[in-house]
């Protein structure tokens, strides 16, 4: 994928929100359904393009970022439970000054002299389907996949089937211990499987074969029959831990070494602790017998060996401050563009997409290609016909970064000006690189997706109502915004009349609905589909106001009023282009009334922070001036784990200033305002107190 980036901010904007909505299908085509549309490569080239893009433009990093995210929701058919630590992922890197960057900003955070040792663990990313293993007086009781991070799937009766994980540990292992790792499929194993399932098939043409080993990995473990499982040849490479009643060491390595001495496998190729360059000398090492080893990998593993570094360290939005993930190169394919069909979003945006003649990229498939935009278009200057290089590295579909029968003197491809839906002028707003569709609710694409996006995994979450569902009663004439979808037992019998619907699976679906009435408040604002507001955003705005409702108030009141409007870009990650966002919604007389029939049919909760309880629980603080002791991240981690809220600016309704050396305005502001300031050394004592 070209790394030439937008010069503009506006652009970069831009661009950032499409790889942010792009790469959460993505991801849950690959971590929920098992059917990824594009491969490894691809799906990295993606995730490489948004982290140049904040590299560059570190102001606009957004809260739904895929640098936040983990996984996709546990799959509807297996149990759901909540992980007792939460399971998160690594965020990547794609060369050596990646890693050579993540470890100077381990180095700020923790407030490292610059010649202090950072002594790192090596290891390869295995290429399967992480898994926690969880361990109490000594028996297992619980296997659960990673699902979202924090909700995974029941898969303990699969689990005990894999030779390599053990029933019980040693007298010696905590009471409590959650091993995790990654289940896999060696690649002959692999091959094995596809022939046999060819072989036990009474039609060849129907078979369905698995794509690739971590595919077959997760299909394998996620079956309804352990029986089945227990045929296929999973196994099992422990990397980590989770919930521990008591550690067996005070490094990585150790712990890593316990967990081998109870019985697990580990990768010979795990590096203990060693410096920075030996870190790279196994990733290269990894790389060169990447092709001879007998299972997928996809990058090498590294993580700071002291446990606690790694405890002040912590985790920022969907990852550990102290691990990274070392990504190997994408892999390309030549092929032949077809044609370029436009797809229409729930906002408007008009997507081109490349209908390729099929090609093999990284063992996958690939019939389809984003092409992002008109400009992206022009810049490549493609038309169909032409020939073009493909790159699967970022996110599920692949990337084209290069046109072999480029001709500059037949100008560009004619983007469509009208929708190819509703017909309304598409147009392209002043600033924005997107064109879109200006028949807002009128273009029935758009009412769809947004429908689809209510009830999608990562908002609602609500089991039946499927793309196709919703097509298919948007149709009907039953559904046009979300409340009508509490509403569907009014078509009860009509719906009993239709082809592949019985009482049972009418029933399901009604249940389904009738359970998400309380629905989680963040999920239900980020189902509302408001552009620039994803799930972690949404998250933050309910966490700071406390509901839902109250989000929507004050996007009501600062319309009119500058001082909710600074009330509401101090969210820390919050800024003016999400609260104009939530302004410009709640300002259209149908959304708001969207919105009002929504809360008819349901009554979201309050938020519940999982927080210490502490003197600053529920309160605002302000940090301003230089911390010595810890880096401005940390102090901020350790607020919102004892339930504060951290503001960017001192008003009223500040609580707490902490002042280090060279505080100016905000000390002067909130000694105008009489709000309690304390120093470095007051807060740090604060937080020992609450441990």
């Amino acid at each position: 994928m070209s790394l030439s980036l937008p010069q503009s901010e506006i652009d970069a904007a831009a661009e950032l929100a499409r790889l942010a909505a792009e790469i959460a299908r993505h991801n849950m085509l690959y971590h929920t359904d098992d059917a990824p549309e594009i491969s490894d490569a691809d799906y990295d080239a993606l995730v490489r393009r948004n982290a140049a893009l904040e590299a560059t433009f570190p102001h606009l990093v957004r809260a739904d970022s895929p640098s936040r995210q983990v996984g996709a929701a546990p799959a509807a058919h297996l149990a759901k439970v909540a992980h007792a630590r939460p399971m998160f992922s690594l965020d990547n890197a794609f060369s050596d000054e990646d890693v050579t960057d993540f470890l100077g900003r381990v180095r700020r955070f923790l407030s490292l002299a610059d010649d202090e040792p950072i002594a790192l663990t090596a290891e390869p990313k295995i290429d399967g389907l992480s898994c926690s293993i969880r361990y109490e007086g000594h028996r297992l009781i619980r296997a659960l996949t990673r699902g979202d991070g924090q909700v995974g799937e029941d898969v303990t009766a699969n689990v005990r089937t894999i030779p390599d994980v053990p029933n019980t540990l040693p007298e010696d292992a905590p009471d409590v211990f959650e091993v995790r790792g990654e289940i896999y499929m060696e690649k002959h194993a692999f091959a094995a499987l596809n022939a046999r399932l060819l072989a036990e098939a009474d039609d060849a043409d129907k078979v369905r074969q698995f794509a690739n080993p971590r595919n077959a990995a997760a299909g394998s473990l996620r079956q309804k029959d352990a029986d089945v499982t227990a045929a296929r040849p999973l196994r099992f490479f422990a990397w980590g831990w989770g919930d521990a009643s008591a550690l067996p060491g005070t490094t990585q390595s150790e712990v890593v070494a316990a967990i081998r001495r109870w019985g697990f496998a580990v990768t010979a190729q795990f590096q203990p602790g060693g410096s920075i360059d030996a870190a790279l000398a196994t990733y290269r090492a990894i790389e060169a017998a990447r092709a001879d080893l007998a299972f997928d990998i996809d990058g090498v593993v590294y993580k700071v060996d002291r446990l606690d570094w790694q405890a002040r360290l912590g985790f920022v939005g969907r990852a550990p401050r102290w691990g990274l993930a070392h990504k190997f190169p994408a892999e390309r394919a030549q092929t032949t563009l077809r044609a370029i069909d436009i797809q229409v979003g729930r906002t408007g945006k008009l997507t081109p997409v490349a209908r390729l003649e099929p090609v093999t990229v990284g063992g996958v498939v690939v019939t389809n290609a984003t092409l992002h935009n008109a400009d992206e278009i022009a810049r490549l200057n493609v038309w169909p016909g032409d020939r073009v290089v493909l790159q699967r590295a970022g996110d599920v579909i692949p990337q084209i970064v290069e046109n072999l029968s480029r001709d500059d003197t037949r100008g560009d491809w004619p983007f469509p000006t009208a929708c190819p839906q509703c017909q309304s002028p598409a147009v392209r707003e002043e600033g924005e690189v997107d064109i879109r569709c200006s028949g807002g609710l009128i273009c029935p694409a758009q009412t769809v997706e947004r429908l689809k996006h209510f009830v999608a995994r990562a908002a609602l979450d609500i089991d039946g109502l499927g793309e196709k569902t919703i097509q298919e009663f948007f149709a009907a004439g039953w559904l046009h915004t979300p409340a009508d979808i509490f509403r569907l037992h009014m078509h009860r019998d009509a719906l009993l009349t239709r082809e592949g619907w019985k009482e049972k699976s009418v029933e399901a679906l009604f249940a389904a609905i009738e359970a998400r009435r309380a629905p989680d408040p963040a999920r239900l604002l980020f189902g509302l589909g408001i552009r620039h507001v994803g799930a972690v955003t949404a998250r933050d705005l309910v966490k700071a106001f406390g509901s839902v409702a109250a989000v929507a108030g004050i996007a009501i009141r600062a319309q009119g009023d500058e001082a909710a409007r600074a009330e509401l870009i101090a969210v820390d990650g919050i800024g003016p282009v999400v609260a104009d966002a939530l302004c410009t919604f709640f300002a259209v007389a149908q959304n708001r009334d969207t919105w009002n029939d929504l809360l008819r049919e349901v009554a979201p909760p309050p938020y519940i922070a999982n927080v210490r309880a502490s003197p600053v629980t529920g309160k605002t603080i302000v940090f301003t001036g230089s911390l010595e002791a810890i880096s401005r991240d940390e102090a901020k981690a350790q607020a919102e784990a004892l339930g504060a809220r951290v503001s960017g600016s001192v008003s009223a309704k500040t609580d707490l200033v902490v002042a280090g050396p060279g505080a100016g305005s905000k000390l002067k502001k909130a000694a105008e305002l009489n709000i309690r300031v304390i120093d470095e050394a007051e807060w740090l004592a604060l937080v020992e107190a609450t441990r």
